[in-house]
């Protein structure tokens, strides 16, 4: 067992996870969290509690937000809106096909990162040479793709929840048009895709459970006994984990779930699994 605390660097962006090591802040509380480029602030979002599964490998808290780190969080955050502005109106003056995403200014050292996404490969040496001058600091420009400019920015996914990026999914796994029909969904890609424009990452981690079913589940298309009575399967439902079978007294339909449904004798003694069986000889004598 041990305590786990939960932050989040923007309102209602993704939440990370701390050991808070002998700390008790609140809800909505300031924390000073570690990362690459040092003590960053971050509001908590879930006061420290005990787990019952044994969580290793978390990073501790630094401390209580005080005074100074509050300030300098203010002026970072200014810092990053002044540059956002600044980038988006140089870019238009440089006629680029580029979009501003984010900005992470550093006080330590004078840098400010600006992440932007493009469709193709920008030639911005001048726009940084401008932006150094106005800013007058040292950029860097990183371009990102489609799915992280979605998890920077976030959103509202067409499930009505916040994006899955954005909150609690860690790293982008490959998603392919087959697994949209696997679970019979339309391929229209506009019901198919997310706010990034690429394929949703929920077909990916919802996939096996289509695969477990339909490996346990009989086929569209094959004959089986249900409560009902005889009939043969026109369509699966995979989330109440049934089975839709069209009976053959009348044609009418009923649902059934994957439990109670079985094959007819027939179809499993064709099957290739059923070997041949001989009931008039007793198998031999160990």
């Amino acid at each position: 067992m041990g305590m786990v605390c939960a932050v989040s660097f923007t309102r209602y962006g993704r939440l990370y996870y701390y050991d808070p090591g002998g700390l008790s802040p609140k809800v909505g509380e300031k924390v000073l969290v570690p990362t690459d480029d040092g003590a960053e602030v971050a509001e908590c979002v879930w006061s420290p509690q005990w787990v019952g599964e044994e969580i290793g490998g978390l990073q501790r808290l630094v401390g209580i937000a005080d005074a100074t780190a509050l300030e300098r969080d203010a002026v970072v955050r200014r810092r990053n809106a002044e540059a956002k502005v600044v980038a988006k109106t140089l870019i238009r003056e440089h006629d680029l096909p580029m979009k501003v995403v984010g900005v992470d200014h550093l006080p330590e050292g004078d840098r400010t990162t600006i992440y932007f996404s493009a469709p193709n490969r920008v030639d911005f040496r001048a726009l940084v040479r401008d932006l150094g001058a106005t800013l007058r600091c040292r950029v860097e420009l990183r371009q990102i793709s489609a799915r992280d400019e979605a998890r920077a920015q976030g959103g509202i996914g067409s499930c009505g929840r916040d994006l899955c990026c954005a909150t609690f999914l860690k790293d982008f796994e490959p998603v392919s048009i087959r697994m949209a029909k696997d679970q019979d969904l339309p391929l229209n890609p506009m019901r198919i895709s997310g706010a990034c424009g690429r394929l949703m990452c929920c077909l990916k981690y919802e996939h096996p459970l289509y695969q477990e079913f339909t490996a346990s589940a009989p086929a569209v298309g094959s004959t089986v006994d249900s409560p009902e009575g005889t009939g043969t399967v026109v369509g699966h439902n995979v989330p109440s984990e049934s089975v839709v079978v069209r009976l053959n007294d009348g044609g009418r339909r009923c649902v059934c779930t994957k439990a109670s449904v079985c094959g007819s004798r027939q179809a499993y003694d064709a099957s290739p699994r059923s070997g041949p069986t001989n009931v008039d000889q007793p198998p031999p004598l160990s």
